[in-house]
């Protein structure tokens, strides 16, 4: 097997320079971002709430035989 130093050295580099271009590109939201964000999560995660629960009630009465 033939290694060389810079076929292990240059992935990691690679690596490195992608995740300084992303941190690069990204920023701190303001208040009204923010706030928007976290209605958009919120909102999201009350959708997927209620269809949890109501696929969880149709088996539960399905099961049961009503």
């Amino acid at each position: 097997m033939n290694f060389s130093i810079e076929s292990i050295t240059q992935p990691i580099q690679n690596f490195i320079n992608q995740s300084l271009r992303v941190l690069n590109v990204t920023h701190k939201p303001g208040p009204e971002e923010f706030k928007k964000i976290a209605y958009i999560t919120a909102l999201g995660m009350i959708v997927i709430g209620i269809t949890g629960f109501t696929i969880s009630m149709i088996a539960y009465f399905l099961g049961n035989g009503i």
